[in-house]
């Protein structure tokens, strides 16, 4: 009697275990590959216009040389030591060894205010000494700054 109990709760057990379909995965295991199988493909779709669309942005992009990358690192740095005139900062990065071209690009890549670099250049200069309306200016235009920035400096500072 208790092999036969045995044996009727074995089969009860495994009929139940061969009926279960995990719940996370609905439907049959052919359904579930025809799932993965169409999932596969709609990531290699978007995989493939993704990568077209990459390579048509490449054409239209120009790339940066490693030149004109470390010049544009140079300008940040001395802009975030000190204010510069475009055409100060340009002759910086020359006397470092840019080209003109280099030198231009990564300047011109900073997006700089000129005109704050002025007021920050006015305020640095009246922190060391004492100038003048006119003094300031001129010190100004000699820095690299167009006579309406070196104006617009010395009106920020208040002079």
């Amino acid at each position: 009697m208790k092999k036969i109990c045995a044996l009727i709760a074995a089969a009860t057990m495994f009929s139940f275990a061969a009926c279960e379909v995990p719940e996370d995965e609905p439907g049959t295991a052919a359904d579930r590959a025809d799932t993965k199988d169409a999932a596969k493909e709609k990531t290699k779709t978007k995989d493939a216009s993704t990568e077209k669309k990459k390579k048509k942005a490449k054409p239209d992009a120009p790339k940066e040389s490693a030149s004109e990358a470390n010049a544009r690192e140079s300008a940040a740095q001395y802009l975030d030591l000190t204010a510069y005139s475009r055409s100060g900062l340009i002759d910086q990065l020359k006397y470092e060894g840019f080209s003109v071209k280099d030198a231009t690009y990564g300047v011109d890549a900073q997006h700089a205010n000129w005109n704050d670099q002025a007021a920050l250049s006015a305020a640095q200069y009246l922190d060391m000494t004492s100038y003048s309306r006119s003094g300031l200016i001129d010190q100004l235009k000699y820095e690299g700054y167009t006579q309406a920035q070196a104006e617009f400096g010395v009106n920020k500072v208040g002079l």
